[in-house]
C-alpha cells in the first residue's frame, strides 16, 4: 500500500477541474508539498491562496508553465532544489479540441509535453541513477479503450498516452528503476473540458455531431474521478492501467488491456 503521506508531489494542469482537485486530495492526504503548475494564472494563484491559507505556507505552489517549453524542465529543476526529491508526478494537463487550428497544440500537450514530464521524473526518481523510487501517474482517457470517430486526433492522443505509459510502466524498466509508472482512463467527468467553447472536431459536419451527442454522455463527478486516482496510487502495480467512469469506484483494467493487446498482435510474430 502507497501513501501520500509526507510526499512532495508535483501536478501539471493543477489549476482548475481535475487538476485542481487532486491537489486538494494530495494535501488532505499529508502530502509534504504540491506543486501546481498550469498556465492558468489567475486560477492558480486563487488556488495557492485558498490552499495556503487551509494547510499553511510552504505547502503548495503555483508555478506558470507551459507544459509544451522548456519552462517546466525549470519548474521541476526548482522543486528539486527546494524540497529535495520529488516522490509524486501527475500528467494531467490536456485539451479536447480536433479543430484545424488547435490539433497541432493538442498533440503537443497531451503527449508529447506528457511523454517529456515522464522522463524527467523518470530519470530523477530511478534507483538505478541515484534515485529512491516514485510513482507517474499519466491521463489517459475510456477513449484510449475504443474508437471515439469523431475525435481522432483526441483519441490517437490518448491513445498514446495508454501505450506509452504501459510501456515505461514494464519490466526491465520498472523493477531496475524502481518507478512506478499508472495510466488512469476517466470518463467522462464534469469539467470545462467539456465546454464548447473548448473543444471541437476537424470540420463542421463532425462538429455538429459532436454537439449533437454531448447530452447524451454520462458525467461523473469530479471527485469520483479523483478518489479514483486516490485508489489506483494506493493499489496499483507498475504498468497497470485504471478505469475510473460513471461515478463509480476506480476497475484495475489491466487484464482486459493485456488481452486486447495480445488479440491485436495475433499474427505479427507469426
Amino acid at each position: 500500500m502507497h501513501e501520500i503521506q509526507d510526499k512532495v508531489c508535483f501536478v501539471t494542469g493543477a489549476a482548475a477541474g481535475i487538476g485542481a482537485v487532486i491537489v486538494r486530495a494530495f494535501l488532505d492526504e499529508g502530502a509534504r508539498h504540491v506543486a501546481a503548475l498550469d498556465i492558468d494564472t489567475s486560477n492558480g494563484q486563487a488556488l495557492q491562496q485558498d490552499l495556503t491559507n487551509k494547510y499553511g505556507e510552504g505547502k503548495v505552489r503555483f508555478h506558470k508553465c507551459d507544459v509544451t517549453t522548456n519552462e517546466i524542465d525549470a519548474v521541476y529543476d526548482n522543486v528539486v532544489n527546494d524540497f529535495g526529491y520529488i516522490d509524486v508526478v501527475v500528467n494531467c494537463a490536456g485539451i479536447m479540441n480536433d479543430r484545424p487550428n488547435a490539433y497541432v497544440k493538442e498533440i503537443e500537450i497531451n503527449v508529447t509535453a506528457l511523454i517529456r514530464s515522464s522522463f524527467k521524473a523518470f530519470e530523477l526518481m530511478r534507483k538505478d541513477h541515484g534515485g529512491r523510487g516514485g510513482t507517474i501517474i499519466n491521463i489517459s482517457s475510456i477513449v484510449g479503450l475504443f474508437q471515439a470517430h469523431l475525435l481522432p486526433v483526441y483519441t490517437a492522443t490518448k491513445s498514446a498516452v495508454l501505450q506509452f505509459s504501459n510501456c515505461l510502466g514494464m519490466d526491465p524498466h520498472a523493477s531496475r528503476s524502481g518507478v512506478r509508472v499508472l495510466t488512469l482512463c476517466f470518463g467522462c467527468t464534469d469539467t470545462s473540458l467539456f465546454s464548447l467553447s473548448k473543444m471541437g472536431a476537424f470540420d463542421k459536419e463532425t462538429d455538429e455531431l459532436l454537439v449533437g451527442s454531448l447530452g447524451k454522455l454520462p458525467m461523473q463527478k469530479i471527485e469520483s474521478a479523483v478518489a479514483g486516482l486516490l485508489t489506483a496510487y494506493r493499489e496499483g502495480a507498475s504498468a497497470s492501467t485504471w478505469l475510473v467512469t460513471s461515478d463509480r469506484p476506480a476497475e484495475d483494467i489491466t487484464g482486459n488491456i493485456s488481452k486486447a493487446y495480445g488479440i491485436m498482435s495475433q499474427g505479427v510474430f507469426s
